[in-house]
């Protein structure tokens, strides 16, 4: 039987208005080489703390992966489900995060500001020495780990944000953001049938441009996979099992875009990618937590996972998913 304090529903958290509007005031503190916000890259100091189910956090466990740092930061992972004050560390023994002594990840949310009132987010890095929440920031964490903590990258490790490349993938990130990124969840969480219809339309205009983009480059900046793949990829991956149906997302399926398929299968199958997804816990978040959507919280066994490992034929378009790198080789910790 739940606990009172494992039973507060998240019912009535996500439809609050007409329109969907993303809170993105995040705790915009860095770790970088010269420390200047009190926080300097320093090997074993951190813990990200992800769950598999989020998005946002699966952008930080494949970077962190594909740049080999798994020696450097340390990586905590909650449970896909959770209630009114978010995530809890389910998945370890006696529901205590073995490495910050914690039940919930509000509890180093509340260490560095008493009582936070925003959401508790991941992906969060947490200074293990003081047990403190350092940043929530998502899209800054991915660009650091690829710019700061370049002296703890594996050899091989592939260069994800290309000086040359900053200001087009700028541009490219700012679309999938908003029209894809944050659009499904537009669709999903809008409280009236005109915002719906509006998100829905601003999504698959934005999907269609992907699949142009896309049929003749294997990936979305050129030849190689940069931060702009691993940002569309979290959300494509989750696509037919989760925006599809439960945010109504439904003018077609991933697997009806024979563009999008090809590529999200594509990096599905590159060490990095593939590996770090997990669709059980995925839907069980989506179907279990979203109560607004889906109060019945049954959650679908479908879709049939078996066709992400299907031949895409990307290889055609030449390229190489690394660069000049190479492809993770260690064992895969999260």
């Amino acid at each position: 039987m739940d606990t009172p304090e494992k039973s507060m529903s998240a019912k009535g958290s996500y439809v609050t208005a007409a329109e969907y509007t993303r809170d993105t005031n995040y705790i915009q503190t860095r770790i970088t080489l010269d420390g200047a916000d009190g926080y300097p890259v320093e090997a074993g100091r951190y813990r990200l703390v992800v769950a598999r189910a989020c998005p946002w956090a699966h952008r930080s466990t494949i970077v962190r992966r594909l740049l080999g740092l798994e020696d450097a930061i340390s990586i905590g992972v909650c449970g896909p489900t959770h209630d009114a004050r978010s995530w809890t560390f389910d998945l370890d023994d006696g529901g205590v995060d073995p490495v910050l002594g914690i039940p919930r990840l509000q509890d180093a949310y509340f260490v560095r500001t008493p009582n936070y009132a925003r959401g508790i987010t991941v992906p969060a890095i947490v200074d293990v020495p003081s047990g403190a929440v350092v940043t929530n920031d998502f899209p800054q964490i991915t660009l650091d780990f690829s710019t700061q903590w370049k002296q703890f990258h594996r050899s091989g490790a592939p260069d994800l944000y290309p000086e040359a490349l900053r200001e087009e993938m700028e541009r490219v990130n700012k679309r999938v953001f908003t029209e894809v990124n944050n659009g499904v969840y537009r669709c999903g969480f809008a409280g009236s049938q005109e915002a719906y219809e509006v998100a829905y339309d601003r999504l698959f205009t934005a999907l269609d441009w992907l699949e142009e983009r896309l049929r003749g480059q294997r990936y979305l900046m050129g030849d190689s996979i940069t931060e702009a793949d691993v940002r569309l990829f979290t959300t494509l991956v989750r696509f037919d099992a989760v925006y599809h149906g439960h945010f109504k997302c439904n003018r077609n399926k991933l697997t009806e875009m024979p563009v999008l398929w090809a590529y999200a299968r594509d990096l599905f199958q590159t060490p990095g990618f593939g590996d770090t997804v997990n669709f059980e816990e995925i839907k069980a978040h989506y179907y279990i937590v979203h109560e607004d959507l889906n109060p019945t919280q049954i959650v679908p066994k479908g879709p049939d996972a078996a066709g992400w490992q299907s031949a895409h034929g990307r290889e055609a378009l030449g390229g190489s998913p690394f660069g000049k790198g190479s492809a993770p080789t260690r064992a895969v910790d999260a």
